[in-house]
């Protein structure tokens, strides 16, 4: 049931190996002499999600326990949007729990105000590296330094409604480039007569702006913060979106008539990109009758480009101020390299990233369908790009703002650059 390679953890904390020590502080140092192997600790896990991941929870700390019985792990849980306000207050007063279930978008904040642990040191010694891949480890790296380890990872990829489009004699997209897809929409719009749609215009996700700037060797925003991308650029986005805002897309008004469904989960559009975990929500909006999604990869800017990554569907982390930096990393090596919690958690919180805990998940027909999609795309699959700025879930969310005055046509394309760059500078220079 258990990982082989997990006990290497065990025999390190029994031996009392020389082990390099992060500290309360997180900022490195020598083997602890005082470490006690065999002491009683008690950690503080948190984490987002409802009663069945609570559960599931439970289960993994109840084998955790079997192996590491002088650990006593105490787990809270709340909704995402509570989970965070809780996390702002604890860091404000320094007491963050010992491990944290942690979202992507705040990585970068959290670290750089010293609210992390620096993972380096536990790295192929308590924390095991052979079963992650190295563009898994480099998600959670900031400036140069691993503060959290993926649970589980999705990709960008392109659902597409494999029963509305058979139901009116219509062939899937069968690939290429963004004027392919582009014009493979206009063919099923023009046969849905104005009761369903090719697609939406999908210049108004911030997502495919990055993936073209992935294409042509560059990114969304560099590591040191700045844009990599200028007011001429967004232009030519936004701009290359105009056909299909002239009809070959989804009404803005149809979509807001849908709310809170969109327009793909009510059958009303026969195609969507986003991240390949939507599946399973796209199919319980679509209803019973629904039994199955096409999924593949979207479509090419650049020939031969590595645009795609492995985007965390969420991270485990250690705070900076843990009494127990050893037991802390051995309890997030549990949780995410260990068969037991492959076993236990399957795809709750997404593909497993580990290698051993992947190989144990029992998958569903859509997971399986998931992890199929990730290994075709494996030759496009580049680094993960550095780590969101802080403040990217505002300019994420006023991106799709002006994408959705665009599509209105309340706005112009120059209107909507102009607008963005100047909430861009407010976020940057906070």
């Amino acid at each position: 049931m258990f990982s082989k390679k997990r006990t290497f953890a065990a025999v390190a904390l029994a031996t009392g190996a020389a082990l390099a020590l992060a500290g309360c502080a997180g900022d490195g140092g020598e083997a602890d002499p005082t470490f006690d192997p065999e002491e009683e600790v008690t950690l503080d896990l948190a984490f987002w999600g409802n009663d069945v991941r609570a559960e599931l929870y439970n289960e993994a700390i109840a084998a955790f326990n079997e192996e590491y019985p002088n650990i006593t792990v105490n787990a809270t849980f709340l909704g995402f949007p509570e989970f965070w306000e809780k996390r702002q207050t604890e860091a404000a007063g320094g007491n963050l729990p010992d491990v944290m279930q942690f979202d992507y978008s705040y990585l970068r904040q959290y670290s750089e105000n010293n609210l992390l642990l620096d993972l380096d040191p536990y790295l192929g010694d308590i924390i095991e590296t052979d079963p992650l891949p190295e563009n898994i480890l480099s998600i959670g790296v900031v400036n140069d330094t691993t503060y959290g380890i993926a649970t589980s990872t999705n990709a960008w990829g392109l659902f597409t409604n494999t029963k509305l489009l058979a139901d009116n004699g219509l062939e899937a997209w069968e690939g290429g480039s963004y004027e392919d897809y582009t014009a493979w929409m206009a063919e099923v719009t023009e046969a849905g007569d104005g009761e369903f749609w090719g697609g939406a215009d999908y210049t108004g996700r911030i997502q495919l702006l990055e993936l073209q700037l992935r294409a042509e060797g560059g990114n969304l925003f560099n590591e040191d913060g700045t844009p990599g991308f200028d007011e001429a650029r967004l232009t030519e986005f936004w701009e290359s979106g105009q056909e299909i805002r002239d009809g070959i897309g989804i009404p803005q008004q149809t979509v807001e008539e849908l709310a809170p469904l969109g327009g793909f989960d009510s059958a009303k559009t026969a195609s969507e990109m986003t991240w390949d975990n939507f599946g399973a929500g796209y199919l319980a909006g679509l209803g019973e009758e629904y039994t199955e999604l096409g999924l593949q990869a979207p479509p090419v800017f650049e020939e031969g480009a590595q645009d795609l990554y492995l985007k965390p569907s969420m991270l485990h982390t250690i705070s900076a101020n843990t009494d127990h930096p050893e037991a802390a990393a051995t309890l997030v090596n549990f949780l995410v390299n260990s068969e037991a919690s492959g076993e236990i958690f399957g795809t709750n919180r997404g593909l497993p990233a580990s290698e051993t805990a992947l190989a144990a998940a029992e998958l569903d027909p859509l997971s399986q369908q998931v992890k199929d999609y990730e290994a075709s795309i494996a030759d496009r699959l580049g680094d993960a790009p550095p780590v969101p700025i802080v403040g990217y879930g505002t300019l994420e969310e006023k991106f799709r703002v002006l994408g959705t005055e665009l599509n209105f046509g309340t706005k112009t394309v120059d209107e909507a650059v102009a607008e963005f760059f100047s909430e861009m500078d407010v976020v940057l220079n906070q």
